[in-house]
């Protein structure tokens, strides 16, 4: 059975209209509301396993700052930042991602490093070289990186 062009565009049309496409937010268009980020910016919901190997390694190291009890099987635990333990009962999923993104905007005396932020740099070195920085930087994490940072933290309630 065939059917008419017209009825086989209205229901692709149907089929696709409640499915949205989402873009990955650059650092340099993400918009943040009072220091929150209302969306994902990946496009993509996070994984809260992968985002606690990214507290634990690699351009993330939150444990290198905070203490985390979920995370207690790991080694080095930092006094600087505050503890994460309940930080999804201290605060929304947007404003976490906002704090992770660029805790600046929160709290501007911070030592915290923006994790997506690309520009406004004072002095930006190329690593220990003693040489300044040339051409693009790249967020310290990727957007989903951020999005599975954020899906670990609003893990942690209270118990």
């Amino acid at each position: 059975m065939r059917f008419p062009a017209a009825i086989a565009v209205a229901t692709a049309t149907f089929f696709t209209a409640g499915v949205a496409v989402a873009e990955e937010v650059s650092p340099m268009n993400v918009v943040y509301e009072e220091g929150a980020i209302a969306a994902s910016l990946s496009g993509a919901a996070g994984n809260p396993a992968t985002g606690a190997e990214i507290m634990n390694k690699g351009s993330g190291n939150c444990i290198a700052c905070h203490r985390v009890t979920a995370l207690d099987h790991l080694p080095f635990h930092g006094e600087i930042g505050p503890s994460l333990d309940g930080a999804a009962d201290r605060w929304t999923e947007a404003e976490l991602r906002g704090l992770v993104a660029n805790a600046k905007n929160w709290f501007p005396d911070t030592m915290m490093p923006a994790f997506y932020k690309v520009d406004g740099f004072t002095r930006l070195g190329n690593a220990y070289s003693g040489k300044a920085h040339e051409g693009e930087v790249a967020p310290l994490l990727t957007a989903q990186q951020i999005e599975d940072v954020v899906a670990f933290l609003m893990t942690l309630k209270e118990e």
